[in-house]
């Protein structure tokens, strides 16, 4: 909001240490940050158990000739749809608790399986939503055309959904860049990547999978050591960016809009191989990882004393049209005195008034970039109702082309038996009249 403000004077941006600077000529504010850190991650740091895997690695490597281009990683990251991310924000030093945020809680669950290269190259992303039976046409109108949609009960992977991917994803995809004649997969421990198909396919296709010792994903996964927390990070703040639109609800369509943003911002080439560097994988170096393994605990700077040394004043910035008028007052009647003494409380006056005058526009800058904001929103939600709402039924992943044709398929079916001919209807059969006359003669002669 600061770059937006001094835009409006001009073509001028904030400095890099701006916020900092900030929080340092103001006592009374200072930034947190939360961090998480996994007991069973850090209980499983033993450098042993690194080791190990290090070797695996070194062996797979001169055993198959496996080149640093031919190094994949691939892994599946879980969002839930509404939730934000934990961000760090500015507040008042005499608060103790930790700052909240509002977010739409929508906690529906979204699976993507990612993978990239050692190169920087990062594979279309696969899609698994919550769903029983049916896609809809609508996810697919801004999706990418190489990414898929898959669905399964409670939007997690399975053994079924993983061995797919691997034969009609990845192997496809990867086959017209391999420049070795086997390439290496590293992956977790979890059960849809330790299946007999799984395996069996990764060897008929001259892939080497290398599995990680368990809770050291943090430490040996590039995805989740530079890709993974960016791109949740940028989620959670397009969702929150929704959020203060007035949005509290977040579904299917949000997330798809939201997520290749987010995801574009965190799968930059430089950022994958920065992360394969990191793990020591590429080029091969594992003390990177070594040097990581003792965790140093650091005391807390404690915070700096509020000053009472401030400065007394009798005139403060006008926060109101009636403090406005009251401060012009007192300027005129000192203005008419002439007086010597008053020329440093005049020019005061007006610093605060011009002060006030700025605080105004600015309020009235930020109100118009509202303004612009929930007016293109509002579109984005009309443009959303008008999506199709066409449910697509399939057995396995599809991309948008797929569910295209499915739709036409479905389309031109309709419309053959709309066209068949119609059997002739029988002629129905009304008993004669004079029969019912002749019923009732006989009744009435009877009685």
């Amino acid at each position: 909001m600061a770059d937006y403000l001094l835009s409006q004077r001009g073509n001028q941006q904030v400095g890099e240490k701006w916020v900092y600077n900030l929080i340092r000529r103001r006592p009374e504010l200072e930034s947190k940050f939360s961090r998480k850190y996994n007991y069973e991650r850090a209980k499983c740091e033993d450098p042993k158990i690194i080791q190990e895997y290090f070797d695996r690695v070194r062996e797979v490597v001169s055993e198959h000739g496996i080149l640093q281009e031919d190094i994949y990683n691939f892994d599946e990251t879980g969002f839930a749809m509404g939730l934000c991310a934990t961000a760090r924000v500015i507040t008042g030093i005499d608060r103790y608790n930790r700052p909240n945020l509002l977010q739409p809680g929508d906690r529906e669950w979204v699976t993507a399986i990612e993978a990239v290269n050692s190169i920087g190259w990062a594979l279309p992303s696969y899609i698994i939503f919550k769903a029983k039976k049916y896609t809809r046409l609508g996810w697919f109108e801004d999706l990418p055309d190489d990414w898929k949609i898959n669905i399964s009960d409670n939007g997690w992977t399975t053994d079924k959904i993983g061995l797919e991917w691997l034969k009609t994803h990845f192997i496809p995809l990867i086959d017209g860049r391999t420049l070795g004649k086997y390439r290496m997969l590293i992956l977790d421990g979890h059960g849809s990547h330790l299946t007999p198909e799984f395996n069996r396919t990764c060897t008929e296709n001259n892939i080497i999978p290398v599995c990680m010792p368990p809770h050291s994903s943090h430490l040996l996964r590039p995805l989740d050591v530079g890709c993974f927390a960016v791109l949740k990070r940028h989620y959670g703040q397009l969702v929150e960016r929704r959020m203060r639109l007035g949005f509290n609800h977040i579904d299917k369509l949000d997330f798809l809009t939201a997520f290749p943003k987010a995801r574009t911002m965190a799968y930059k080439a430089q950022t994958v191989r920065t992360s394969f560097t990191a793990i020591g994988l590429v080029t091969f170096n594992p003390d990177r990882v070594y040097q990581q393994l003792t965790i140093r605990l650091k005391t807390p700077t404690p915070p700096p004393s509020r000053s009472s040394d401030t400065q007394s004043s009798c005139l403060q910035t006008p926060q109101n049209p009636r403090q406005f008028k009251r401060q012009m007052t007192t300027t005129k009647k000192r203005i008419s005195r002439h007086t010597r003494s008053s020329s440093e409380a005049i020019g005061e006056v007006f610093t605060r008034t011009s002060k006030a005058y700025e605080m105004s526009i600015n309020k009235l800058t930020i109100a118009q970039k509202e303004l612009h904001d929930l007016r293109a929103a509002h579109e984005k939600e009309k443009q959303k109702r008008r999506r199709s709402k066409q449910q697509i039924s399939h057995e396995q992943g599809i991309t948008r082309e797929e569910a295209q044709a499915l739709v036409q398929g479905q389309i031109e079916a309709s419309q053959a038996v709309t066209t068949a001919p119609a059997e002739p209807e029988l002629p129905v059969s009304h008993p004669p009249k004079f029969m019912f006359k002749i019923n009732i003669e006989r009744v009435l002669g009877k009685k």
